[in-house]
């Protein structure tokens, strides 16, 4: 991926919880799909899984919308265990990754591509109408979090397009089982076929 090693953005730099392969298998991926639509991710925090899934939306001249309200997650917040001090906003007392994920944007040289919507998934979904291609749910690890976010976007996949969901763990001793219980909910729902998981990513296209 030639944005990944380009000498002026390294992608190491960007803040985020996302392993190597899991970001490729994003670019991968979103090549593929972004040639029939426009992509869609919920939850970008700093921007490190929107760089990935930008640049291949990029090369096929296509948008990604990043929806994120940029306060965080139930983890983020003050004296919670993924606390950041660097995204805490002292003058509202509130996390605010979207700054950060701004200037990621620009140092990626992927403002032409990237839709930001700073709301939560119930906001921004209330009135979609754009069939997507592919969608990237990456948001809280809350249940009912995560099933917002599932209802609000999975409907919205095109036949054939793809919905990835992050933090894939079978086994509740691995980590949080919210994101596996809505992966669970789409093989359930008869519209989605299972296609092979990488690392902690499940990846499932539409019928």
């Amino acid at each position: 991926m030639h944005l990944i090693h380009s000498s002026d953005f390294n992608i190491q730099s960007v803040k985020g919880f996302l392993a190597d392969d899991e970001g490729e298998g994003l670019y991968q991926l979103a090549l593929t799909a972004s040639a029939m639509g426009p992509c869609l991710e919920v939850g970008s925090y700093c921007g490190k899984s929107t760089v990935y899934l930008a640049a291949a939306c990029q090369a096929n001249q296509q948008t990604l919308f990043a929806v994120d309200h940029h306060r965080g997650s139930e983890e983020h917040q003050l004296g919670e265990e993924y606390h950041d001090p660097e995204l805490y906003d002292g003058q509202v007392k509130k996390m605010d990754s979207f700054r950060t994920f701004r200037d990621t944007l620009s140092r990626a040289k992927l403002e032409d591509t990237v839709v930001p919507i700073v709301a939560s998934s119930a906001v921004a979904g209330r009135h979609w109408a754009t069939p997507l291609a592919l969608v990237f749910i990456d948001g809280g690890h809350a249940l009912a979090t995560a099933l917002s976010d599932y209802r609000s976007w999975a409907s919205h996949v095109m036949p054939g397009g793809l919905l990835l969901i992050h933090d894939i763990f079978p086994n509740p001793e691995d980590g949080g089982q919210a994101p596996y219980d809505i992966y669970k909910l789409a093989l359930a729902s008869g519209l989605f076929e299972q296609l092979p998981t990488i690392n902690t990513l499940g990846v499932l296209r539409r019928l």
